[in-house]
């Protein structure tokens, strides 16, 4: 723990970690401009070698396009000549380097009304130039390169394929024709030419960015047109590469790559080749459909600002290391006498106040801390002597208290069952004082063979006062009941005993019943206190009717009444003090009479000590951490019969 540490270890600490956070906050400031300028910079250049990258491949490609739209031009406005057209599809193969083939292919007799095919195609094979028929090898009707023009009616680019001998990377341009028959225009069939593709390729395979940056070219499915593994070409997609690779970020960039948008891809992507992280620019070839992706590596851009930091951060751990060593020689000069002084306050804290302080050498505030010691010292003396004569006054105290609450808890009857041979009927009472001595009470005995009287009581206060007016309330209420007299006079006499000479005003509430244990008939008499709950057999709990009657020992003229009720087999009373009703948690709520009705509804089935033992185990659980504040006491009589 740092409290446990000394304040040079806190200076360093504090000092040490204070500057490498402000030289951290510098690093990470000039780290991050510095990549900000490095993708700046990567967005700029990307942007110009893209656009001088596109620009050369849409010169290529637009040249190679206008050679079958000016054909389908020339067929829309002149008649069909077979030998001109022979003448035309040959120019076009003998004069264009980049043109492999060229073919006319007609719609079902457009050429001639007696002939559904015709497709003459001019091809270079061998050194020269060949001719065939492409009808008399395959129905070109349903062929890509027929179809997708026809029925798109605009020029298109086909997926590019390898020549028939396998090793030349070609595409198709596709361009329909038309012709006016009668008052509508029809199409008459497709001009298409085959395009070697080896420039393109030299094209993209120029991009050298850094040591191991590239550049490809992809196709409207996303299928490889260019790539620095030739494996690629033509047999994979960038979908299939991303699937493989586990790469979400590649696999989104594909997308938006078929969809013709531009940009640079927000999260690294793997280069295929290397397996380094890697910024992609990525932009479309508009008169293709295709698209064209260009990776920068990470490492090798940021290589010099990589370089130059890890120079910065060590020239930055040395400085804090010399700090830490300045700190540590200025921290040690400031704590030397501080350590002498400890050393003098650890005899101090054992008892030798005679232990002499080092010599005040200075008038700083080691100095001043030096003679405040000195005045604390005798202090101490002085505090220890008193304190000494207070502990052992306390000590007398609490053992008189101890000896009290063992005399209080005495008179109360604690022997449970306390009459095993009366099989009429079971009680059970506890107490929990405040305190170490309270002033609740509980008590039952025989007035005669059949007649047992129980009392519940809460005295006013706590403490020795409310202790001895328990007692004196114990006594009265057995010196009156053994007299044979009913529970209104009972109460109303001790009342009387009790308001003689009451000077501090201290009153008491009393339950007092007697139970006949023959008949199961409770005659009764509440002074102020709690009304008891009546436990039926068949569950219902319910209270006793409130009697309104004062408390016991406020005014000697007070009345009280007796009222009965008679227990059936299996019926029980639950008396009980307001420390169980009152108990409160830690969001000052009360446990509350009702809650004490609910509760005592669950334990039908039980026996006195079991009830008892439940609904204290309730209140713990409900006030929880809450300090006692009142007396709990609790009785419980359960009525069996003969």
């Amino acid at each position: 723990m740092l409290r446990n540490k000394g304040i040079a270890f806190k200076l360093v600490l504090f000092f040490t970690l204070s500057s490498a956070c402000i030289f951290a906050a510098i690093f990470s400031y000039n780290y991050f401009v510095s990549r900000r300028m490095i993708e700046k910079g990567i967005r700029e250049n990307s942007s110009n070698l893209i656009t001088t990258t596109t620009n050369r491949i849409e010169v290529l490609l637009s040249a190679t396009q206008k050679i079958p739209e000016n054909i389908a031009y020339f067929l829309e406005n002149s008649t069909n000549d077979e030998q001109e057209l022979f003448q035309v599809l040959y120019a076009v193969v003998e004069n264009n380097a980049e043109v492999y083939g060229a073919s006319i292919a007609f719609e079902p007799y457009m050429f001639k009304k007696d002939q559904e095919f015709f497709a003459p195609y001019f091809y270079k094979a061998y050194g020269g130039i060949n001719f065939k028929y492409l009808d008399k090898y395959y129905n070109y009707f349903y062929w890509d390169w027929y179809q997708i023009p026809k029925e798109l009616g605009s020029p298109q680019w086909i997926e590019p394929y390898f020549g028939e001998g396998g090793g030349i990377l070609m595409s198709s341009y596709s361009v329909p024709f038309y012709k006016k028959i009668g008052n509508k225009r029809q199409i008459a069939g497709i001009v298409v030419v085959d395009v070697s593709l080896e420039s393109l390729r030299n094209i993209v395979s120029s991009i050298k960015i850094l040591k191991s940056g590239y550049g490809f070219l992809i196709s409207k499915n996303g299928t490889f047109v260019t790539h620095p593994i030739k494996e690629f070409i033509m047999n994979e997609t960038i979908f299939t590469i991303a699937e493989a690779r586990e790469d979400d970020n590649l696999r989104e960039v594909g997308r938006k790559m078929i969809r013709g948008e531009s940009g640079i891809a927000p999260m690294w992507v793997k280069s295929a080749v290397t397996g380094k992280s890697c910024w992609m620019a990525y932009v479309p070839i508009k008169s293709s459909g295709w698209s064209l992706g260009i990776l920068f590596p990470q490492d090798e851009l940021m290589a010099d600002i990589t370089s130059l930091n890890q120079v910065v951060l060590v020239l930055g751990i040395t400085g804090l290391l010399l700090l830490a060593v300045a700190v540590v020689f200025i921290a040690r000069s400031i704590t030397k006498p501080l350590r002498h002084m400890v050393r003098a306050t650890e005899h101090i804290g054992s008892g030798n106040f005679d232990i002499e302080l080092p010599p005040v050498k200075t008038g700083d505030e080691v100095g001043k801390l030096s003679e405040a010691f000195s005045f604390m010292k005798e202090s101490l003396k002085e505090y220890i002597r008193e304190l000494t004569e207070a502990t052992a006054s306390r000590e007398r105290m609490e053992s008189e208290l101890k000896i009290a609450h063992d005399i209080q808890m005495g008179i109360l009857p604690k022997k449970f069952p306390p009459f095993p041979e009366k099989t009429e009927f079971d009680i059970y009472a506890m107490i929990k004082p405040a305190r170490e001595i309270g002033g609740d009470l509980y008590d039952f005995f025989f007035i005669d063979d059949e007649q047992l009287c129980f009392v519940i009581a809460d005295v006013s206060g706590k403490g020795i006062p409310a202790a001895l007016f328990m007692a004196l309330t114990k006594t009265l209420i057995k010196a009156k009941a053994t007299m044979g007299l009913t529970t209104d006079k009972i109460i109303s006499r001790v009342n009387e005993d009790l308001c003689i000479g009451n000077d501090m005003s201290m009153f008491v509430t009393v339950f007092c019943g007697i139970l006949n244990i023959r008949t199961g008939e409770v005659q009764y008499t509440n002074g102020g206190h709690n009304p008891p709950l009546l436990m039926k057999r068949d569950g219902d709990v319910s209270y006793l009717e409130k009697s309104g009657e004062l408390l016991v020992g406020v005014m000697e003229e007070a009345q009280y009444t007796t009222r009965s009720i008679t227990l059936g087999q299996g019926d029980s009373l639950f008396l009980y003090t307001d420390g169980v009703t009152e108990a409160m948690n830690e969001r000052n709520e009360l446990f509350s009479e009702e809650r004490l009705r609910k509760e005592l509804t669950k334990y039908q089935d039980k026996t006195v000590d079991q009830v008892i033992s439940a609904v204290m185990q309730e209140i713990g659980e409900f006030a929880g951490s809450t300090p006692q504040s009142d007396d709990i006491t609790m009785m419980m009589i359960t009525y069996k019969g003969d």
